[in-house]
This record gives structure tokens, C-alpha cells and sequence, in this order.
């Protein structure tokens, strides 16, 4: 009688274990699958709708290739290599480092130096080299202290944005949080949504002096919103969640 529990229960811990491990590679190959579909090939661009008249576009593509009147580009209080070294993305991954790159070094110079300290809310506009990038201007954000960010900041972020790019009288601005390069584990559709709600923020102030006859015409007719391969999809949701609340209103 002995032997037979024991052989019971020597054959039931088998069968549990080949359960357990039929089940780890399952989950092991579900979780690669998952990973793989979530990655949007590079190039690929999405009209995610429209807020008074203006288009807004995701498109998978670094800062440096995106063509538009004004690239914007966010970046946090300067740490020596933070753009380079870990948790920032490695180089091919990173769009701040091409961005970087593309303009001989000037980004970091600049942050470095102590000229554009990268204070939240700080701007600092950028002519490129001919050739150097897709876009015409290039602006940087300021992020503050990477230890604090908070993804209410960038409401206040996108309509800095857009008062911006409304100033420079553009048709196409570029918007790159860039938070994903520098390593910040953001909630991403929560940051894209509160982009695309601060620069509407921004937008319809403008609008509202324009019809009063406060303000130049307004030129803005497309607004980009740059993600990687693995977050175009969740950015998406964030994004059109806040053109539902802003057409709603």
C-alpha cells in the first residue's frame, strides 16, 4: 500500500513539473510573440484624427529624419553622458544621440556648457546646417530634473510646443518627447495624450485672439508625433483619447 502512494505521488510531482515547464515555454514564446507584434516597422505613419482642422500624425521615425518646419525635441537637466550611457537606449535605438550626431555634437555642447540648462519649460531654437537634418528649425524643451518628472509636465510641454511653432509661423511641427531614449520609464499613452492636450491648449488661445483680430493668421496645419517601434501602438491610444476629449468640447 506504501509503494503505491508513493508511486502516486512521485508520478503526480512529474506530471506537475512537466506542466509548470510546458507552461513557462508556452508563456516564454506568448511573451515574444507579443513583443514582436508590438513593433511598428520604421517609416510607418498614422493620421490618428483631427482637432480644429489641424492633422495629427504618428509616425515611427527618429528626430533627426522626421521632415517638418520645426522638429521639437525634449530633453532633461544635463548629467554628464546622459544621452549616451545606460538607462538612456543604446545608440541605434536612441533618437537623441542621431539628433546629437547629425548636429557635430551641438546638443550636448550646449547642455554641457551650461547654455541651455534644460530647465523645465526652458526653449532654445536651433537653425540647422543645410543638410544636417529633415527639418527646417529645431527646438528644444527642457524636461527639468529627470528625477521628478511627472507626465502632467508635458501638457505644459505640448502647448510650449505649439505657441512655439504658432511664433515661427510653421505648417508642419514635429513633436519627440525623446523620454524613452533618456531611460525615464514613462506611462506612454498618458504622456502622448497630455502632449496633444497642452498644444491644443495653446492652439485655441491663438485662435480665440485671431478671430478677435489680436493675432497673426495661423499657419499650423499638421502636427507629428514621433514614437519608436515598440510604442507607436500605446502612443496611438493615448493620443486618440485626447482628440476625443478635445472634440468634445
Amino acid at each position: 500500500m506504501q509503494n503505491s502512494i508513493l508511486k502516486y505521488v512521485n508520478w503526480s510531482k512529474a506530471v506537475f513539473t512537466a506542466f509548470i515547464l510546458a507552461s513557462s515555454v508556452t508563456g516564454s514564446v506568448s511573451a515574444q510573440t507579443a513583443t514582436a507584434e508590438t513593433k511598428t516597422a520604421v517609416g510607418t505613419t498614422k493620421n490618428w484624427g483631427t482637432v480644429d482642422g489641424v492633422s495629427i500624425v504618428g509616425l515611427v521615425q527618429g528626430p533627426s529624419a522626421a521632415v517638418a518646419d520645426l522638429q521639437i525635441a525634449c530633453v532633461f537637466e544635463y548629467t554628464d553622458g546622459d544621452i549616451f550611457n545606460p538607462p538612456a537606449l543604446p545608440k541605434d535605438l536612441n533618437g537623441m544621440v542621431h539628433l546629437d550626431e547629425a548636429l557635430k555634437g551641438i546638443i550636448t555642447d550646449v547642455r554641457k556648457t551650461g547654455k541651455f540648462k534644460g530647465h523645465a519649460l526652458e526653449t532654445l531654437l536651433i537653425t540647422p546646417p543645410k543638410g544636417s537634418l529633415s527639418s527646417k528649425k529645431l527646438l528644444l524643451i527642457g524636461l527639468g530634473d529627470r528625477n521628478s518628472f511627472n507626465a502632467e509636465l508635458m501638457k505644459e510641454v505640448g502647448s510650449v510646443a505649439v505657441r512655439e511653432a504658432l511664433k515661427l509661423q510653421v505648417k508642419t511641427a514635429s513633436f519627440a518627447s525623446d523620454l524613452k531614449d533618456a531611460g525615464i520609464d514613462s506611462p506612454t499613452a498618458l504622456v502622448a495624450g497630455n502632449v496633444v492636450l497642452g498644444a491644443f491648449d495653446a492652439y485655441r488661445i491663438q485662435s480665440y485672439l485671431n478671430e478677435k483680430h489680436f493675432s497673426d493668421k495661423i499657419k499650423l496645419q499638421k502636427l507629428i508625433l514621433l514614437a519608436g517601434p515598440s510604442f507607436f501602438t500605446v502612443a496611438g491610444s493615448g493620443i486618440q483619447d485626447a482628440i476625443t476629449k478635445l472634440n468634445t468640447k
